[in-house]
């Protein structure tokens, strides 16, 4: 929880005192592999930080798993349109490996936003940073090759994800075939 406290610290300037008021309300959990969290077509009031481990949001289209996000040590992750609208999830939210996580539900959070603007320039940061990941995420999508879509996530996602996330899942992600990923790994190796 000390690295929670030190984001939250950079991010917000939080005192001691607002911190144990937040960290007070946070809920510890620990988690297996396989675990589902959030489950398509129910709705969550839970916002994850990680502390550990290794989760990854998908959506079920057509009996194939399609992986939209994945998060790491000291990451937030949730269903975000679910958690924010209170509407059920159009996706899963699945524990990749063994994890500890930190839940706080979106009624205590909007209760700390409506208490103090350090708790909604939090929130604000985090809708903010949702945005502009889900607009990279359609750029790389639709305008750079598979070759590329590798590329980038090799370079800009943790290496804990890039190292143990399964192949097959990182495929779904970058929108290719896992032969696909496997011919392009391959390439890159080559050259």
């Amino acid at each position: 929880m000390n690295e929670l406290s030190k984001i939250l610290e950079e991010l917000i300037g939080l005192t001691e005192s607002e911190w144990q008021k937040f960290s007070n309300l946070l809920k510890r959990q620990e988690h297996k592999a396989k675990t589902i969290l959030i489950k398509e077509g129910k709705a969550t009031d839970t916002l994850y930080f990680i502390e550990s481990g290794l989760l990854r949001t998908y959506k079920n289209l057509d009996g194939k798993e399609v992986t939209t996000y994945f998060a790491c040590d000291n990451q937030f992750i949730t269903v975000f349109n679910s958690f924010i609208n209170q509407t059920s999830s159009s996706e899963m939210l699945e524990v990749i490996e063994d994890s500890i996580v930190y839940e706080i539900s979106s009624h205590d959070l909007i209760r700390l936003y409506e208490e103090s603007s350090k708790f909604e320039k939090f929130g604000r940061i985090l809708a903010e940073r949702n945005h502009l990941c889900a607009l990279e995420r359609t750029l790389t999508m639709q305008t750079k090759s598979a070759k590329k879509r590798y590329l980038d996530f090799l370079e800009n996602y943790d290496k804990k994800i890039v190292r143990r996330v399964p192949q097959y899942q990182i495929a779904s992600f970058l929108g290719i075939a896992s032969e696909s990923l496997s011919r392009v790994r391959k390439e890159i190796s080559i050259s």
